[in-house]
């Protein structure tokens, strides 16, 4: 497998509802049935948005299209999608963030409890890294 090109910026527009979405890049309406899932992830402390496209067809998509685009292939490992995530946490804010929570209980890994819950809300956009 080749290494991605660097992420891109582009302009972006999602109009979604449940069971559908019409994503524009650059103004241009990707086709319907394209796209599988889409993940929009922002820190509003950090710089654009990086906006994660899952697509049924990986060799033959034109991207055109301000937020950060990476095309995720649909047969890429769990593991990596994960790795580059966690490689994207800000260490800082992720040990503030738990230390912080307010549902500490003095448990003997509380603070880990605390930290693996910091990293759930911030996959689920709760949180920022």
């Amino acid at each position: 497998m080749t290494a991605p090109d660097e992420p891109t910026v582009h302009g972006v527009q999602i109009d979604a509802q449940p069971g559908e979405v019409a994503i524009r890049l650059n103004g241009e309406l990707l086709p319907p049935g394209q796209l599988t899932g889409y993940v929009l992830q922002h820190d509003v402390h950090g710089a654009l948005p990086t906006l994660i496209l899952h697509t049924r067809q990986p060799d033959s998509v034109h991207w055109a299209g301000l937020a950060r685009v990476a095309v995720a292939e649909p047969e890429q490992d769990a593991g990596d999608s994960i790795a580059t995530f966690l490689a994207n946490i800000d260490p800082a804010a992720l040990q503030q963030a738990a230390l912080n929570r307010d549902d500490l209980d003095g448990s003997r890994h509380e603070l880990t409890k605390a930290t693996l819950q910091a990293l759930a809300d911030i996959a689920q956009g709760r949180g920022s890294s």
